[in-house]
């Protein structure tokens, strides 16, 4: 471990612990996945949206996560896993399955597809055991902490990485968590967030990145350098001593991050790597921005960068840094739009936002931390669907009635009220109504959307009292929806908005 990392540590803890005690920056509010959210390189190439659309699923265990995987129609059923308590390796055990290749010891996303997994309730903690990503793509990790995972010592995870993707991935959005580690190479640890062997189109988001002797990189050796297009924005990077990220080949783009403390180097483009760097706030650092390690070298654009208490080491040999007056060696042109705060507010902003369990928090150019719209599907809205709290009893629409909207050809109203995941209704456009009808008033507090395979994603919903035409409740996505105790004769579930044709195979009601 290089010592600086060492010696950093006891007072940052220190100062953790001081606003742990005092409140700041915590919140146990429950989130929802934001996959409306996504942001960066992560919308390209198709977006990403993870799971949504797919059931939800609760998961407190990492056997759970697997169990949930494994139990997809296939390994491209879209899922929603809401995670809460300690993830470790007591608890984490490989399933096997059709549509999942897990192990223990990890939590393994291999060969698979549309999933999302997101913090909930009081958080979630993948203790000493990394999130390996590969051969897989349309992923989502949100509001989650992974912390202290080693490569060596015991126990061991994921090559040491707190979140690793190789071999072949596409479209990856990790937000809001928190990586951290307790030291360097020499504790048994490597870096927080890496990329290799064909990665793509990734972006890292409102996370916080601290402890550790290696932030991250993308490409594993000179010769890696398939990878590219990733953004990273709105990050905090703290007491990393290098590798934040290090950079071989390929274009990223990295805006409004926080570098506190970089103890031997920053960020590291080599191997003809271009990065757009814009608007970050660089303090007590030294030497963040540069080629170094290699005489292989790679290039940067630079504006509205603030360097506050930066040193800069001299230019020798494999040793280059771009200060301490950095200038633009390249350009590079950025396909989305993003909303770019000034540099000046960056901490002020980053310390609000980035982490797990910051109530999802984001910036929209102001710099003034904005909570997620209520109407968005990123907001933690109680009338998501939640299964936190499941539904138990009796299915009420079996042998009850249904009707709609106009439906598709060959689909049928009463394939919602079935009890068969096989059949399902669709409306004749990507919008429209099913509704479940009994004769006479019955009471009912949950309904249960599950969606067949195929389906396109429902973006929203609301449900209806039909008989008086009252919203008990709206959202985005599919799963369990809750309301409070309303008695009625029929209930509307509305499709307001989706991306492809809904294929709602069971409209489940019940009473509690």
């Amino acid at each position: 471990m290089r010592k600086s990392v060492a010696v950093r540590l006891s007072a940052l803890l220190a100062t953790g612990a001081l606003a742990a005690a005092t409140g700041v920056a915590m919140s146990t509010s429950t989130a929802s996945a934001a996959t409306g959210g996504v942001t960066g390189y992560a919308t390209q190439n198709g977006g990403t949206t993870g799971g949504a659309g797919g059931q939800t699923v609760r998961a407190t265990t990492g056997t759970a996560i697997h169990q949930a995987l494994c139990g997809r129609a296939s390994s491209s059923t879209p899922i929603v896993i809401q995670v809460e308590g300690t993830i470790n390796h007591g608890n984490t055990a490989k399933v096997s399955g059709s549509s999942c290749n897990t192990a223990a010891g990890v939590i393994e996303l291999k060969q698979i597809s549309n999933v999302t997994i997101v913090g909930v309730g009081n958080g979630a903690v993948f203790d000493q055991l990394g999130i390996h990503i590969r051969e897989s793509s349309n992923i989502i990790i949100q509001n989650v902490t992974v912390r202290n995972v080693k490569k060596s010592g015991s126990p061991t995870s994921n090559g040491g990485d707190a979140i690793g993707m190789e071999s072949d991935v596409r479209n990856v959005w990790v937000d809001h968590t928190t990586l951290e580690a307790s030291g360097g190479e020499s504790e048994g640890y490597d870096g927080l967030f890496d990329m290799k062997d064909n990665t793509q189109y990734v972006t890292l988001s409102y996370s916080t990145l601290r402890n550790s002797g290696r932030g991250g990189l993308i490409g594993s050796s000179e010769s890696d350098t398939s990878n590219g297009y990733v953004t990273f924005h709105h990050n905090l990077y703290e007491n990393i001593d290098s590798r934040t990220p290090l950079l071989r080949g390929g274009i990223s783009h990295i805006y409004n991050n926080h570098y506190k403390n970089l103890n031997e180097s920053g960020i590291n483009s080599r191997a003809g790597a271009r990065a757009k760097v814009d608007s970050n706030y660089f303090e007590d650092s030294k030497d963040v921005l540069g080629t170094f390690y290699t005489d292989a070298a790679g290039y940067w654009q630079v504006s509205g960068n603030i360097f506050d208490n930066v040193t800069w080491s001299s230019r020798s040999g494999d040793n280059n840094p771009a200060g301490p007056n950095p200038t633009s060696n390249t350009s590079v042109s950025i396909p989305y739009s993003y909303a770019l705060d000034a540099a000046n507010c960056v901490p002020s902003v980053v310390s609000q936002t980035a982490g797990a369990n910051k109530g999802l928090k984001v910036s929209d150019g102001s710099c003034t931390p904005q909570s997620p719209d209520p109407t968005d599907p990123g907001s933690p809205d109680p009338t998501d669907p939640d299964p936190t709290n499941p539904p138990t009893g009796t299915n009420l629409s079996i042998g009850a009635g249904a009707d709609g909207s106009s439906k598709a050809s060959g689909t049928s109203y009463g394939n919602v009220i079935d009890g068969s995941t096989s059949t399902y209704w669709s409306p004749s456009g990507s919008t429209g109504s099913v509704s479940v009808k009994w004769g006479s008033a019955t009471t009912v507090s949950k309904v249960n959307i599950r969606l067949a395979s195929g389906s396109g994603t429902i973006g929203s919903y609301r449900v209806l009292n039909h008989d008086t035409g009252a919203v008990l409740a709206s959202g985005s996505g599919a799963g369990v929806i809750g309301f409070s105790p309303t008695s009625l004769k029929k209930v509307t579930f509305e499709i307001t908005s989706a991306s492809g044709t809904p294929r709602i195979a069971e409209f489940e009601t019940y009473t509690s």
